[in-house]
């Protein structure tokens, strides 16, 4: 049985740390975890998210992305 990749998005706050809450579901692709956080943006913004990072596997994937421009 193979095991299906995991795509995740780190949530930190404005020091950089993770945040607890909230928390962002896991993907099977990236294009479903792009999609995701390019609806969600502004609501994750909003609870106090600063800034987000996709990792494949627990690895990071590109740039961490801030939420705190438009």
């Amino acid at each position: 049985m193979s095991m299906r990749p995991q795509w995740q998005w780190v949530l930190l706050g404005p020091d950089g740390t993770r945040v607890e809450r909230p928390v962002g579901p896991v993907f099977t692709n990236r294009f479903d975890a792009e999609q995701w956080v390019g609806a969600h943006w502004r609501t994750l913004a909003a609870q106090g998210v600063a800034s987000t990072r996709l990792e494949n596997e627990g690895r990071p994937v590109g740039a961490e992305l801030d939420l705190t421009v438009g």
